[in-house]
This record gives structure tokens, C-alpha cells and sequence, in this order.
């Protein structure tokens, strides 16, 4: 496949309602869009980076600048597809956000080239997915309770709540006392605790949760191992995870049984097959996680979750969770599941329209 230009663009999407978890409130996201072109197809790709250094090291700036200079002039003008992306930007250090959205615009149009489906690609073995949602922390318990009871009438099958400390049991305890021990219920500490709050985190275990997810520091597997030996709440990792062989280790060490995998996270869909197969040979779990994405980057997600080994719920909520419009036709929830999108590449196209509303900056990169 001969590439003949990439685009950066930059969209401004907001959020039907702010987005707070234990290390930002969110009211918008500043999205870099990845176009690939081709003589025979165009690919996109989401970078999900947030526009601060607070989930992780990236951010969309950071990310428009390293794809500038390091990463799209990388790429062999002839004969490229998906595993050459993976191979030629390995000597880069890091930026897996920004590669995995270099990555996914790539297979998109390589994909669309050939005329098959992503999920089709991956291995998916289903035809649509569950979803669950992800409540982010409140101002009040009141407020929290009517959130969540406002997902479950929508249909979503789980809920996940953001916990910091001072926000954590309470919560926790107010829904399960009002919807049920049947909920499927877990939590997301987005690093907040450290070990010496392993007793206090033990007060979960009563709840029955699915899991608690990324409680402790994202480099420290060690001591998520010996914080498992004293839950019985699963132990799910989440910013530890950017490769397969951090979730050998993990596995290895005993510091998850359960893994969340964000593509943007480890550097595209490849390596996150490689993390799906690597769980499933070891009987670990895994969920796909959310970072807010538009259509476009939703769409490749639930085709992430089609793959046998995708066992529970992921944060593939609709389109409307976050945004009053998409740039995509909305993904919209049925009976709690969504379609797993079967056109060519990640199945689906931005908007005209709607790309022109959001687009903030846009520039082009000739070969």
C-alpha cells in the first residue's frame, strides 16, 4: 500500500456533562484525528491522549508534535500496511497513544483496501458486544444515585464508579443498598491510593464488586501483587498495562487477574490482540476500556470487544454517554449490547458536516 498524505486534525468535542475522576475534571476533549491516504482508500485513527499529562505521560500537543516529526516522516512511502507500522516506530520511545493512532489509520485504509471488516481482521466472535458505563465521581451521593439509575433504565449491563479517597465506600454502599446485589458494580482509582491504604480498601470487599481497578501507582506491580493478597476484591490493571510483556509480568507476579485493554494505551489493535491472546492462554480476563472516544474510535473498540476472550463488559458506552452529537452516525445501545460495525475497516466514516463544525486546526503531510 503507497501512502500519498497524512492529515493531523484537530476536533473540540463537548461533553453533554462534566467527566471527574481521581486526576481531572473534563468538560470537553481537545481530539487529534489521524487521516491516512491512499491511492485506493482513506484511514482514520483517534488519538485518545487528553490535552494534559495526567492520565499518562502523553497529550494531544505532545502527541501532533512527535507524529510530526518522528513518527509519520518513519513510514516507508511504498509497500506499508499495519505490521510495518508496528515494526519502523519501534525504535521510537514510548508515545503509544500517538502510534497507535498512526497505526489504526494505516490498517483502516489497508482494510478498506482489501474490503474487510476490522472485527473480521482481529478474530471477533461475536456480533455485538455489552456495555457497561462509567460513572464519574459526584458532588453528591443524591446526584450519584440518580446517574446511575439513569444508565440502568438506558439499559447499560455494568457500572463502573471513579473512587478517590473520601469517595469511595460511601458510594460504593449507597448503590448497592439501592439497586441490588444483581448489578454488576466495579470500581476505577485511576492510581489515587497507595498501599497503606490497603485496609481501608479492603472495606470494598463486602460489596461483592467485579473488581477494583488500577488502585495503586501504574509502575509498581510489586506492590499491587502483595495488595492482592490482601482483597478479595479481583485486582484489575489498567495504566500498568502498555504492552504484552507488562502483562506477562503482571500475571507472572500475581498483581492482576483481570486486564483492562485500551488499544490507545499499548500502541494500536495489534499489540491489543496480543494482550487478548496472552490472557486468554492464562485464563485472565480481559475488558476493553473507554477514553471518551468519538465514533471513530469507538467503533474500532467494539470491534476489540468481539474477541472471544473479552468476557466482560467494557466501557463501549453509546454515543450519547458523552456527546449530544458524534462525528459519526451515534452509536446507539440495544438491549444493553452495541453492533459490532461490519463495513470494511472500523466500519464507519466521519460525518461532513459534523468534521467541519468540530475542526479546529487541520494540517497535511505530502509524500
Amino acid at each position: 500500500m503507497k501512502i500519498t498524505a497524512v492529515e493531523l486534525r484537530r476536533i473540540a468535542m463537548p461533553l453533554v456533562a462534566p467527566f471527574r475522576t481521581s486526576f481531572a475534571v473534563e468538560t470537553a476533549r481537545d481530539v487529534l484525528l489521524v487521516r491516512v491516504v491512499t491511492p485506493d482508500a482513506e484511514g482514520w485513527g483517534e488519538c485518545v491522549a487528553i490535552d494534559a499529562p495526567l492520565y499518562s505521560a502523553e497529550y494531544v500537543e505532545g502527541a501532533a508534535d512527535v507524529l510530526r516529526r518522528f513518527l509519520i516522516p518513519a513510514l516507508p512511502v511504498n509497500d506499508v500496511d499495519a505490521d510495518t507500522v508496528d515494526r519502523v516506530l519501534e525504535p521510537v520511545k514510548g508515545h503509544r497513544m500517538a502510534k497507535a493512532a498512526l497505526q489504526t489509520a494505516v490498517l483502516d485504509a489497508q482494510l478498506r483496501t482489501a474490503g474487510q471488516s476490522l472485527g473480521r481482521f482481529l478474530g471477533a466472535a461475536v456480533d455485538r458486544v455489552p456495555c457497561g458505563v462509567s460513572v464519574g465521581i459526584m458532588d453528591s451521593v443524591p446526584e450519584l444515585l440518580d446517574a446511575v439509575a439513569g444508565y440502568l433504565d438506558e439499559g447499560y449491563v455494568r457500572i463502573k464508579l471513579k473512587i478517590e479517597p473520601g469517595w469511595d465506600v460511601e458510594p460504593v454502599r449507597a448503590v448497592r443498598e439501592r439497586f441490588g446485589d444483581d448489578v454488576l458494580l466495579q470500581v476505577d482509582a485511576n492510581t489515587a491510593y497507595g498501599l497503606a491504604d490497603a485496609r481501608h480498601l479492603a472495606k470494598l470487599d463486602p460489596f461483592d464488586l467485579l473488581l477494583i481497578e488500577q488502585p495503586l501507582a501504574d509502575d509498581d506491580l510489586v506492590q499491587h501483587a502483595e495488595l492482592a493478597r490482601r482483597l478479595t476484591t479481583p485486582i484489575c490493571l489498567d495504566e500498568s498495562i502498555e504492552s504484552a510483556a507488562h502483562a506477562a509480568a503482571a500475571i507472572t507476579l500475581g498483581a492482576a487477574s483481570i486486564i483492562n485493554i485500551k488499544p490507545g494505551r499499548v500502541g494500536g489493535y495489534l499489540e491489543a490482540r496480543r494482550i487478548h491472546d496472552l490472557c486468554r492462554a492464562h485464563g485472565v480476563p480481559v475488558w476493553c476500556g473507554g477514553m471518551l472516544e468519538t465514533g471513530l474510535g469507538r467503533a474500532a473498540n467494539v470491534a476489540l470487544a468481539a474477541l472471544p476472550g473479552f468476557t466482560l463488559p467494557g466501557d463501549t458506552s453509546a454515543s450519547r454517554r458523552y456527546y449530544a452529537e458524534d462525528v459519526t452516525e451515534p452509536f446507539e445501545l440495544r438491549d444493553g449490547h452495541l453492533d459490532v460495525p461490519t463495513g470494511p475497516g472500523i466500519g464507519v466514516d466521519p460525518l461532513p458536516e459534523r468534521l467541519a463544525e468540530f475542526t479546529t486546526a487541520s494540517e497535511w503531510i505530502t509524500f
